[in-house]
């Protein structure tokens, strides 16, 4: 080899990390890897992650220390830095000489434009800028009706993709060459991304599967020993019949692909629940589909007929659902249930979705916000989309006239009331619930010993002020 090939060879790669923590089935890490050139990894505090709510925020910490230790297992190393995209990435790029930089796509509208921003500029500046399908199982515009436009409802989406060709999850590199001189680096523990979650994270903390080989061996626990029952188990509240792959999905420990073949497999071994799973991974990807040809989805009524509907802004009824307090036990189960393990059963999801936007009229962005501060496993595509869903504004969505009644919900997939016993000491005193009271804003003034409220509204009279809000609106119309 020339000195020409020799200088070239040692001209640094940046792998702009961001939702894929991990070392399987990373496209953009394997691109880079295959070189034959020094990688060096970077993750950013940027414009994207200042925006987002206090638990992702903290979670995304715990998973990029765990990332940064795979990386070092590797003989390479992480690079942290704060600052707006762009411009931190040039200056990492003086700094390193390097001459491409490369990362896994997005779909969401804010990591998008910020994605779109960067290669149209990098590109500009002469360098190589290349982003990898990761994310999600079949892009975006990959995906179209018989007419040429996206799909906007669920089951012919399903239908479209559930027979394609899904390539197999790459290999974890073996080998990252690493360059002569590292870029300095800030230090995650000055970032403190756990700052907003106060007392709480320490409660939380117990509940997690952090890191790439947690992610994996979740997914192994469920195919073997719950996917057979997952078709009916996963709406059951105080079963453990889900995979819990959210949390994991959303920060990229585990890849959409993987969790696909293993369902594959499973179905192929003639597991009774594998395809309904295979639904919900797909379910996903619908969201994200949906994010990508209408951005409004994240942000405002997916349906604008809806912009009119007299949904209340913030108010004291929606702080006493916040705060597991509205007399309803099975919508209080749930609200406690966030603050002690970060997520939320998706049964329960629902259930607390349409009271607040039903019972107590009260808009969907208020809830969509709230879960966006609080849950582990946030995805802004999928968030969005489960409100809209059960609000009605949404694509594909559920008639408004869908009101779930708590209290019968709560027979059908709560009928011991055990999950309701976990969470609610006013019903049964216990570590779970006590640990609520540990984890919530000492403001608030809430101990074990209080007395249960009664119910905030009723729900006859709820059901019926919103369906008399729904007449009027397809009156006006």
């Amino acid at each position: 080899m020339g000195r020409l090939g020799y200088l070239q060879l040692m001209v640094p790669i940046l792998y702009w990390m961001r939702r894929d923590l991990r070392l399987t089935d990373n496209p953009a890490l394997h691109w880079a890897a295959g070189q034959g050139r020094p990688v060096i990894p970077v993750w950013l505090h940027d414009e994207v992650a200042e925006s987002w709510g206090a638990a992702p925020r903290w979670r995304m910490g715990l998973g990029l220390a765990h990332m940064a230790e795979r990386l070092e297992g590797l003989g390479t190393r992480l690079t942290l830095r704060r600052g707006a995209a762009l411009e931190t990435l040039r200056d990492l790029v003086k700094e390193t000489g390097a001459d491409t930089v490369v990362w896994n796509r997005l779909y969401v509208p804010d990591e998008r434009a910020r994605d779109t921003k960067v290669k149209e500029a990098l590109r500009g500046d002469g360098l190589t800028a290349r982003s990898f399908h990761a994310h999600v199982l079949f892009e975006p515009w990959t995906v179209e009706t018989g007419t040429g436009g996206f799909y906007k409802v669920y089951t012919p989406f399903w239908k479209s993709v559930r027979g394609r060709d899904v390539d197999a999850p790459l290999s974890a590199p073996k080998q990252v060459e690493t360059p002569e001189g590292w870029p300095e680096s800030e230090a995650l523990d000055a970032w403190d991304m756990g700052r907003a979650m106060r007392h709480g994270a320490d409660i939380v903390a117990s509940h997690l599967h952090v890191g790439e080989a947690a992610a994996q061996g979740r997914l192994g626990a469920f195919i073997a020993n719950k996917v057979e029952a997952y078709g009916d188990a996963r709406d059951m509240l105080a079963e453990d019949g889900t995979s819990g792959l959210s949390e994991n999905l959303t920060y990229g420990e585990i890849s959409a692909r993987t969790c696909w073949h293993a369902g594959q497999r499973a179905m192929q071994d003639g597991k009774a629940g594998a395809e309904t799973f295979l639904k919900e991974v797909v379910w996903r990807d619908f969201a994200h589909h949906l994010a990508y040809h209408t951005p409004r989805l994240t942000t405002d009524n997916w349906k604008p007929e809806w912009d009119s509907f007299p949904w209340q802004s913030d108010n004291e009824n929606a702080e006493a659902w916040r705060r597991g307090r509205t007399g309803l036990e099975v919508v209080d189960a749930a609200m406690r249930q966030v603050y002690v393990t970060g997520t939320m059963h998706n049964r329960a999801r629902m259930l607390v979705a349409s009271y607040l936007t039903k019972h107590l009229m009260t808009h969907w962005k208020v809830g969509c916000d709230w879960f966006a501060d609080v849950l582990v496993d946030w995805d802004p595509a999928s968030n969005a989309m489960g409100w809209q869903w059960t609000a009605g504004s949404g694509p594909d969505a559920a008639p408004f006239f869908r009101i779930f009644n708590p209290a019968t919900q709560a027979e059908k997939f709560d009928p011991k009331g055990t999950y309701r016993d976990t969470w609610l000491s006013e019903r049964r005193r216990g570590a779970l619930a006590d640990s609520y009271f540990d984890a919530i804003p000492r403001s608030w003034n809430m101990s074990p010993g209080d007395r249960y409220p009664d119910p905030i509204v009723d729900l006859a009279e709820g059901r019926a002020r919103a369906l008399e809000a729904y007449g009027q609106r397809d009156a006006a119309e």
